[in-house]
């Protein structure tokens, strides 16, 4: 998985472009497989794990109605805490992981549930909805290797590209 890790950090570093991490889900296992990488301090900000929907609301700037009325396992939610990331840490990105991983449902949610998002200088950010399969562990590293994905898929141009052909407007 540290090669779209090492990616994401190649592409921020040759554009003198930061990053920050808001975790849920996933507890730091998007910080930790961006730092194994050598020199990811040339771009890596830091991360906050916000576990708790109090620190996604009180540290992330996540709209307190927002989780009151859907919960901390939601695609704006995903998106708040990418941009509340970006802001807190002081970045040019943020990318952001919330979900459920196991081993019970949460807040009516089913295990495998997953929302990872990020935000940059120039959009509103981009989310991905995922429902996954496998264990508690599974989960985990599957959401670290997606959120991954769609940061180096931003980074790249390809996300837009995408989306102008889903919208059929090429």
């Amino acid at each position: 998985m540290s090669g779209e890790a090492e990616q994401v950090l190649a592409l921020l570093a040759g554009r003198s472009l930061t990053l920050a991490v808001a975790e849920s889900l996933t507890g730091g296992l998007v910080a930790a497989e961006l730092t194994s990488v050598a020199g990811a301090s040339r771009s890596f900000r830091g991360s906050v794990t916000a576990y708790a929907t109090d620190l996604k609301r009180d540290v992330l700037g996540v709209d307190g109605a927002l989780l009151e009325e859907r919960g901390a396992v939601d695609g704006d939610v995903a998106l708040q805490m990418a941009a509340g990331a970006r802001q807190v840490l002081g970045a040019d990105w943020g990318a952001a992981t919330t979900g459920v991983a196991g081993p019970e449902p949460q807040g009516g949610r089913p295990v495998g549930t997953v929302y990872v998002a990020v935000a940059g200088p120039e959009s509103g950010g981009k989310v991905t909805a995922l429902r996954l399969n496998g264990s508690r562990a599974d989960i985990r590293k599957e959401s670290v290797r997606s959120v991954l994905e769609l940061l180096l898929s931003e980074l790249s141009g390809n996300g837009r590209a995408q989306d102008t052909e889903q919208n059929g407007e090429i």
